[in-house]
């Protein structure tokens, strides 16, 4: 498989789209998995007020953000004008090519400060790859299964996050993450989560329906 993440430089800065810290917030230990990243993790403020939306529906995760901040474990950042152009190119045109604001500005901010741009959703990552084809690319899962991560949470803690990521936040995987993912929560927690894809449930379920024939 090779490395599980493609977050191997510590030096370099990443920058989280608003379904990243979703996800971070679901796994109930998101404090441990920030303070455990070697990076710079960043949130442009264009995300930080679509959590804030969030809150009016009652969601947690600006509560989340706020506590990464005041504990020095995120930064808060703003557009400046190039990335500011950047952002509208991404923003402006028809449906199908375009994203919106939390992930638009993530990638701008990323582009201009040559970070990597964490995003989950297989629409913001296809047209990130065809507008700007250089931008280191990342996801949430990237940040899981982090050497640092994984060293200071353990396998049982990880496992743990990882099934609420899934379950809870509806994280997205990759395939290229499938394999690390089932074999991390077992296909039994994987039959659960129904953002994974429906190959990978199906023999988990038809397995589990198996075991309540034979009791």
């Amino acid at each position: 498989m090779g490395s599980l993440t493609c977050l191997t430089d510590p030096a370099a800065l990443i920058a989280a789209d608003t379904s990243t810290l979703i996800n971070l917030n679901a796994t109930g230990c998101a404090p441990e998995i920030v303070r455990a990243l070697p990076h710079k993790l960043v949130v442009v403020d264009v995300v930080a007020a679509e959590l804030e939306e969030g809150r009016r529906r009652g969601r947690p995760d600006a509560g989340l953000l706020n506590q990464l901040v005041a504990a020095g474990h995120v930064e808060i950042v703003k557009l400046n004008d190039p990335a500011a152009l950047h952002f509208e190119r991404l923003v402006v045109g028809a449906a199908a090519m375009t994203l919106d604001d939390g992930e638009a500005a993530t990638i701008a901010y990323a582009v201009v400060h040559k970070g990597t741009a964490i995003l989950d959703e297989r629409k913001a990552t296809r047209i990130c790859a065809e507008t700007f084809p250089r931008l280191h690319l990342g996801c949430t899962v990237d940040i899981l299964a982090h050497p640092e991560v994984r060293k200071s949470l353990g396998k049982e803690m990880l496992a743990d996050a990882v099934f609420k990521a899934l379950y809870n936040g509806r994280m997205r995987v990759f395939p290229h993450h499938v394999e690390w993912v089932i074999g991390l929560i077992g296909t039994d927690h994987a039959a659960a989560c129904t953002s994974l894809p429906n190959a990978v449930r199906q023999p988990a379920q038809t397995a589990g329906r198996g075991r309540r024939k034979v009791k």
